[in-house]
């Protein structure tokens, strides 16, 4: 709740949080806000912005907001899907490797680096061309299976220094078994790590879900972000004059992407107070100006 309550108080917090929501809203009512079905020929082939199609249409004569507003579901939920398993497994492996030390720590590090070691977006690259045309699922459970190292890491070394704190020796004299401690007592600790994690992870998984999507991985069939963009660049958008066909999942994802930055940047204040110097950079600046203070 603290932490919510000084996301409220943080003007790239309420930025970020605005424009995410204004995103889900969207995603969620898609259905309500176009008559036009994404998938059906509704129009000629690459129609210019109108009052009848605001985004103007395919060069199959799809409806592009139609497709747009219905892709955001799909996207989201790779996005979110994945970056909840990338966050969830990360936390969970660093706080059990901090906390237990010895032999688990040292074999959680092993497969951390091994994971670590291989290039994430050819690995990607090579699992979904294995498969074929990947499904939205298939994507986000590979991401999901193959990003939580970094997350690792960085909580395995946040429990490191929080097992040495009193409330934690304290727990251990009363006798609590291990899993409470690491539970009740390290994991609220982590939590702004945690959302930095979260928030990384799925602005992660949403770009590379798009693409792995745009490079002809994904599956068709599917409403995406990612697919837009691929079925704009075989139908030579640019080439022909149907910049709408392109911009329109350029600008989401880039607008999406903005917002969960921001929501990160805002986090990464709270958690670490020497970044917080907004309000105290304006006092400095009005203190020269009147000559109260010295550059």
């Amino acid at each position: 709740m603290a932490l919510l309550k000084q996301l409220l108080h943080n003007r790239k917090a309420l930025v970020g949080l605005t424009i995410l929501l204004l995103i889900l809203l969207v995603a969620a009512f898609a259905p309500f806000l176009t008559e036009y079905s994404p998938v059906r020929r509704v129009g000629r082939p690459h129609q210019a912005p109108s009052w009848e199609h605001w985004l103007g249409t395919t060069r199959l004569g799809h409806d592009v907001f139609s497709r747009l507003v219905h892709g955001a579901r799909v996207s989201l939920a790779v996005g979110f899907g994945a970056g909840l398993m990338i966050t969830v497994i990360g936390t969970v492996l660093g706080i059990i490797a901090g906390y237990k030390g010895g032999v688990v720590d040292e074999v959680i590090n092993f497969f951390t680096n091994m994971v670590l070691v291989v290039p994430n977006l050819p690995l990607l690259l090579v699992l979904a061309a294995f498969i074929g045309q990947a499904s939205p699922l298939v994507i986000a459970v590979i991401l999901g299976l193959t990003s939580w190292a970094w997350g690792v890491r960085v909580t395995r070394a946040e429990t490191l220094s929080i097992r040495q704190r009193d409330f934690v020796k304290s727990a251990e004299m009363l006798g609590e078994p291990s899993w409470r401690i690491m539970a009740l007592e390290i994991f609220p600790n982590l939590i702004s790590i945690v959302g930095i994690n979260f928030i990384g992870s799925v602005i992660f998984a949403v770009i590379t879900e798009a693409t792995l999507e745009f490079l002809g991985l994904g599956d068709p069939n599917t409403v995406s972000w990612g697919i837009m963009l691929y079925n704009a660049q075989n139908a030579s958008a640019l080439s022909v004059g149907a910049w709408w066909d392109l911009l329109a999942p350029c600008f989401a994802l880039a607008l999406l992407g903005l917002g969960l930055a921001l929501i990160n940047f805002a986090i990464d204040e709270i958690a670490n107070p020497r970044l917080r110097t907004g309000g105290m950079l304006n006092r400095w600046t009005r203190m020269v100006r009147l000559g109260e203070g010295k550059l």
